[in-house]
């Protein structure tokens, strides 16, 4: 058995096609096929059930899947910590929020990588409610999320910030004129919104639902640069991180509306698995992120 197999597996076990892993991970197919098999034989088992054109994984396979994400896990930690170099190697799987790098992670990135030149970097963009799980397969060794504060008995976390959302207008909007706002005068505005995985939609409707207020949802979507579209077109109402409209609001196709309603705290924060192995470059990045702070 070997790394490179359990690789392959991995792949395929992800993708659920042999050709897909073998284009993925640059192998041709049969080289693919034969990884496989050399791993069934050695192992006594089927791992994949080929239905015609369809493999999906045996009961053996499945029970395989997190040892084998836990070896490649283990293997990227033996690269980053045992050669013994000034220089760390390897590679660090990050998961981050995309609000996260409208202004802030590259720059931290761009820092980290003078820093640690020898350090590939895995980069992923990640839903609050997945993470955790890819953090406990080892497909992700770092999270760097914007969220409402996350309490979980299987995470550490090493960072946390407070951060705020805004409520964003085109500048000739009815609401661009008031000195303040509360969830009174959002009742049966238009709204734009997150989609219904993003707590940020959970706070706000949250504060909604207890002042008796009800916003008419004309959108949703998950891209912040098509809530700013809509909004300063005069569409409705955005809600998003404060952090992700700055270039909007300096040049002034979108205002901010002064919130008086209910607290809607979000935080910046970095987690790792509680059994990880904090390594050098792990510890390098949010110490980076720390500072930028």
């Amino acid at each position: 058995m070997t790394i490179t197999q359990l690789e392959t597996f991995v792949k395929i076990s992800e993708l659920n096609s042999f050709s897909l892993a073998a284009n993925d991970l640059g192998y041709a197919q049969s080289t693919v096929t034969m990884q496989i098999k050399q791993l069934e034989e050695e192992l006594g088992c089927l791992l994949f059930e080929r239905l015609g054109k369809t493999i999906v994984l045996t009961s053996a396979g499945e029970r395989l899947v997190s040892y084998a994400e836990k070896l490649l896990q283990l293997e990227r930690e033996i690269h980053l910590e045992v050669p013994e170099s000034e220089e760390p190697s390897g590679t660090l799987k990050i998961g981050v929020s995309e609000s996260l790098c409208y202004n802030r992670f590259p720059e931290i990135l761009m820092e980290f990588k003078k820093r640690y030149p020898k350090v590939d970097i895995g980069l992923s963009f990640i839903m609050h409610d997945t993470f955790p799980e890819l953090l406990k397969k080892g497909e992700l060794d770092l999270v760097y999320t914007l969220n409402p504060r996350i309490e979980d008995a299987n995470l550490t976390r090493l960072h946390e910030k407070r951060e705020y959302l805004g409520f964003y207008v085109s500048p000739g909007h009815e609401l661009a004129e008031k000195k303040k706002i509360d969830e009174r005068d959002l009742d049966k505005a238009p709204m734009l919104l997150t989609s219904h995985n993003c707590r940020f939609r959970e706070l706000f409707l949250g504060a909604m639902k207890r002042h008796d207020s009800s916003p008419d949802i004309v959108l949703e979507t998950s891209s912040k640069e098509i809530l700013k579209a809509f909004a300063a077109n005069g569409l409705g109402v955005a809600l998003m991180p404060e952090m992700t409209a700055e270039a909007e609001l300096n040049r002034g196709s979108l205002v901010r509306l002064n919130w008086g309603g209910d607290d809607l705290p979000v935080y910046s924060q970095v987690f790792v698995h509680k059994d990880k192995l904090i390594t050098k470059p792990m510890e390098g990045l949010f110490l980076l992120i720390k500072s930028a702070d």
